[in-house]
């Protein structure tokens, strides 16, 4: 058994490719179903955010392993080799295990250090665990991420500003409105990059915000807390000239706001700007948007350069936090290692007793026929000592005999003989 990583993500991939090999949640449960059904597949977890689609996976022990798996990731999403191959990594054994640490501490996220994809992490582990029970390797290297990045999150200041990819989002709405006081926003979707976005903006004190989601009833608990409106999706297209700014974030297969709507609104605007900023994996407003005039509009790709900007003071905290994943990774590879010597352990304990019960029952026969028991006694142990050692007798022999010195020491550090 091996533990294997592999995906593609921001740094690797544009959104336009992200996009099509993303796993939503309605459909996540069928790719979990097929994927545990590939021949080489002990286990595994799916994790699909919109920076990032990685496959974490116990797999036998074989050289075709990666390649069948790599023909299932284009085979459901319908993608030639060719469209991934530039895009995608992966990692094996102790640096799988180090990639998994490191996406859960988000020293690998967009933004570094950001706390979202820790729960995202999480989410992805619980809904593969529920429906597929995993081997202990996997699930105990998941238990084991968790707890690293709550140690990083303890031992560094990594976490110690607010920024993900949430906070950029506002950072560059505020960059382009002076006042948030004198603007309307209206946040599409209710999850959590969402409902950071509207926590922001409210101490910001815009003047009013509006939440539109599929259920009125979602977005109302949102709406509530914030102090903003809810609407439902269908009703943005008659809303949607109102909002100065726009920031879209759903799991929605197809684009929410299309050219057209856009078009419309700035009629009825009289062609005063609008922002909108998706951070939507795929994409919520359609690309076309962006062609029109006094329109703006950004991708998560786009907010690149702001999050740069406040990453200076976790820079030297990420340094600290590489150390703590690097020693974790290395004792969890010890205890891995020390798995594989569970088998043979028990193997071994299993012969010893299967000889001592024979021995035993042969034993007590014999007494039971009139045999003395002092002798019949020293019979059983000396009969035991004589199988018991038996076969590293005959390991110890070979080893001298054939002048391996490094093996003979081996056999006599493992039998305790230095000890003695």
């Amino acid at each position: 058994m091996t533990l294997l990583a592999l995906g593609i993500n921001h740094k690797t991939a544009p959104v336009s490719l992200r996009e099509r090999v993303t796993f939503s949640p309605d459909t996540l449960g069928d790719a979990l179903q097929s994927l545990h059904q590939q021949p080489l597949v002990q286990g595994g977890v799916v994790l699909s955010t919109c920076n990032r689609t990685e496959l974490y996976l116990s797999v036998e022990q074989d050289d075709n392993a990666l390649q069948q798996l790599v023909n299932w990731l284009c085979q459901y999403h319908k993608l030639s080799l060719d469209d991934l191959k530039k895009s995608l990594y992966w990692h094996q054994g102790i640096d799988a295990v180090n990639h998994l640490m490191r996406v859960s501490c988000g020293l690998d996220s967009l933004v570094l250090g950001e706390p979202q994809i820790l729960g995202q992490v999480k989410k992805a582990f619980a809904e593969s665990q529920e429906r597929h029970k995993l081997n202990t390797e996997l699930e105990r290297l998941f238990h084991k991420s968790f707890s690293v990045a709550k140690r990083v999150r303890t031992e560094t200041d990594i976490g110690s500003s607010a920024v993900s990819v949430a906070f950029a989002a506002c950072s560059l709405a505020r960059q382009i409105f002076e006042s948030m006081s004198e603007v309307n926003v209206l946040l599409v979707g209710a999850g959590e990059t969402i409902e950071l976005v509207a926590r922001y903006l409210r101490e910001h004190q815009v003047k009013k915000m509006v939440i539109a989601n599929r259920t009125r009833e979602r977005a109302q608990v949102l709406a509530d807390e914030v102090q903003a409106e809810a609407i439902t999706l269908p009703e943005i297209d008659e809303r949607l000239y109102k909002a100065d700014i726009i920031i879209s974030s759903t799991a929605s297969p197809l684009p929410i706001i299309g050219k057209g709507m856009v078009e419309r609104s700035l009629k009825a605007r009289r062609n005063q700007p609008m922002l909108f900023i998706d951070i939507a994996v795929p994409r919520d407003i359609e690309p076309e948007v962006g062609k029109l005039s006094n329109v703006y509009l950004y991708t998560v790709d786009d907010l690149h350069a702001i999050i740069e900007h406040n990453l200076s003071q976790r820079k030297a905290a990420a340094v600290q936090a590489e150390d703590i994943v690097k020693q974790e990774s290395l004792n969890f590879m010890e205890w891995m290692r020390s798995q594989s010597a569970v088998s043979s352990i028990r193997d071994y304990r299993s012969m010893a007793d299967n000889i001592r019960e024979e021995l035993v029952e042969k034993t007590l026969i014999a007494i039971q026929q009139g045999a003395d028991v002092e002798s019949a006694v020293n019979d059983l142990s000396r009969k035991l000592t004589n199988r018991l050692i038996h076969a590293p007798t005959k390991s110890l022999q070979k080893a001298a005999s054939s002048g391996d010195l490094e093996q003979l020491n081996l056999l006599r550090d493992s039998l305790g003989l230095d000890q003695c």
